[in-house]
């Protein structure tokens, strides 16, 4: 594992009250592809991800290193825990929402079409506590690049849609993006962030006891003209919110304030907390898995 100096630009004087910028910005395993959807698994300390052009998930620990946990995966992107432990996964060649049990077996599909027509790509997921799916499904992965399949898209927008996996019911939230991605909720759960990538904003959902959502003001925008767009987003214990966009990690407080952006030297598509004490920070970045540590910890 190697180590770089932590690149960084600060807007606020609290950006340094959430992270020490003397650490460095470790290199944990590279060679990949465009490695995507990183999430930790607390009781087994290990952090499982896609490579998306490649169609395989893997899993990384600090005692046995990477292994392959799964191959054929239809271009898989984000991926989230949910209750019992599974893996939902996104996936983009067959347009659905999927799961597999912890080690990628037992796959089958849970959503892949809306009022009789396929989802678009589904692209980044969460999970609330009450085992509700909470999913973005813009049309990235409908694109002639490495991370989909060309083809025409069915449906004629670009949205939010929710899954209840007892009832089965697949229901649209909202349907005013230009191409929704990460996702994450604020750390009571009344709230859910949703950033649109072209756009290079983030919006703030109130989500209602039933899921549906109400409201979506623009919460914050992302700047510099780093490589990349709104993407991948997590929430700390102090209600910080992490985004990956232009050049690396864009830091909000609570409060929306502005408070800095951690360089990453590839393109940061998404991130994951992980460790012992959930304070550090896994960036999936193009062909690398980088890490560094907050002085918080993960929600």
């Amino acid at each position: 594992m190697t180590g770089m100096g932590l690149a960084y630009k600060s807007f606020h004087e609290k950006f340094f009250d959430v992270l020490d910028v003397e650490q460095e910005l470790l290199e944990v395993w590279k060679d990949f592809t465009f490695i995507e959807g990183p999430i930790w698994n607390k009781k087994t300390q290990a952090l499982t991800f896609n490579d998306i052009p490649e169609s395989r998930t893997y899993r990384y620990s600090e005692k046995d290193g990477v292994r392959l946990l799964r191959e054929n995966t239809f271009k898989a992107n984000g991926n989230a825990y949910d209750t019992q432990g599974n893996i939902i996964v996104c996936e983009h060649v067959r347009s659905c929402i999927s799961r597999t049990d912890n080690e990628g077996k037992g796959l089958e599909i849970l959503a892949s079409h809306y009022q009789g027509k396929e989802l678009n790509s589904p692209n980044d997921v969460v999970v609330r506590s009450d085992g509700t799916i909470f999913f973005t499904d813009p049309r990235f992965g409908r694109n002639p690049s490495r991370v989909g399949l060309e083809r025409e898209q069915e449906l004629d927008f670009q949205g939010v849609f929710s899954y209840n996996p007892d009832t089965k019911e697949l229901k649209l939230l909202m349907d005013d993006f230009e191409n929704p991605n990460g996702l994450c909720f604020s750390k009571d759960e009344k709230f859910l962030f949703v950033n649109d990538s072209p756009r290079k904003h983030i919006r703030k959902f109130a989500v209602e006891p039933n899921g549906s959502l109400r409201g979506g003001e623009v919460w914050a925008e992302t700047i510099g003209d780093g490589v990349g767009l709104p993407d991948g987003m997590k929430i700390d214990s102090e209600e910080n919110v992490y985004c990956c966009a232009q050049g690396g990690i864009h830091i909000f407080d609570k409060d929306a304030v502005y408070l800095g952006i951690v360089y990453i030297p590839e393109q940061a598509g998404n991130c994951a907390f992980g460790g012992k004490d959930m304070d550090t920070l896994y960036i999936a970045a193009s062909t690398t898995l980088y890490r560094f540590k907050i002085k918080g910890h993960a929600v």
